[in-house]
C-alpha cells in the first residue's frame, strides 16, 4: 500500500509539474508571439510611413512636372504665336488642318505617331531633345495615329511611325518610315 501511495504521489507530482511546465512555457510562447507581432506591426508601420513619404514625394514631383508642363505649354503657345507671325518653320507641334498651309513658306512633315509605340516614343524624344536643330523652314506636325483614320486613308498610312511630307494643299510629296532621329527626318525632306 505504501508503494501505491508513493506511485500515486509520484503521479500527482508529475502531473502538477508537467502542468506547471506546460502553462509556464505556454506563457513564454505567448510572450514571444506578442513580441513578434509587435515587431511585425512596427515593421509594417515603418513600411507604410515610407510608402506615404514616397507618395508625397511623387505627388510633389507630379506637381513639379505639372508646373513644368504648364511652362512648356505656355512657351510652346508663345512660340506658336511667334511662328504664326514668322514663317511657321522650325517647329514640332500637334497637327491641326490649317497648319498644312504653312507649307507655302517651308516644308511640312506629318509624323503619324502612336503613344503606345516604342519606336514612335524614341523618335518623339529625339525630336524634342533637338528642337533647336529643326531647320527654320521645317514644321513637323505630330499626328495621333489612333485618332486620324481619314488622314491615314488619305495618305495610305498603314502603320505608326510613318512620315508624310505635304505641300500647302495637303498633297503628298513624299512618304517614308524608319527615321530614328530628327537628323534622318531632315535628310529625307525633299
Amino acid at each position: 500500500m505504501n508503494t501505491q501511495i508513493a506511485v500515486a504521489g509520484l503521479i500527482i507530482v508529475l502531473v502538477l509539474g508537467g502542468s506547471w511546465y506546460y502553462f509556464s512555457s505556454k506563457d513564454e510562447l505567448m510572450m514571444q508571439k506578442e513580441e513578434t507581432m509587435m515587431k511585425d506591426e512596427a515593421v509594417q508601420k515603418d513600411v507604410m510611413e515610407k510608402e506615404e513619404d514616397s507618395m508625397m514625394e511623387k505627388d510633389e514631383m507630379d506637381a513639379d512636372d505639372s508646373i513644368k508642363k504648364d511652362e512648356i505649354m505656355k512657351t510652346e503657345g508663345d512660340a506658336m504665336e511667334k511662328g504664326a507671325m514668322m514663317a511657321h518653320g522650325g517647329t514640332y507641334e500637334a497637327y491641326s488642318p490649317e497648319k498644312i498651309a504653312w507649307a507655302e513658306a517651308g516644308d511640312v512633315v506629318l509624323f503619324f505617331r502612336a503613344a503606345w509605340c516604342p519606336t514612335c516614343r524614341t523618335v518623339d524624344a529625339d525630336i524634342k531633345a533637338h528642337l533647336s536643330q529643326i531647320p527654320e523652314n521645317l514644321t513637323i506636325l505630330d499626328v495621333n495615329y489612333d485618332d486620324s483614320a481619314s488622314l491615314k486613308q488619305k495618305y495610305g498610312v498603314t502603320y505608326q511611325h510613318t512620315f508624310v511630307q505635304v505641300d500647302m494643299q495637303g498633297t503628298m510629296i513624299a512618304k517614308w518610315s524608319g527615321s530614328p532621329t530628327l537628323s534622318d527626318i531632315v535628310a529625307r525632306v525633299k
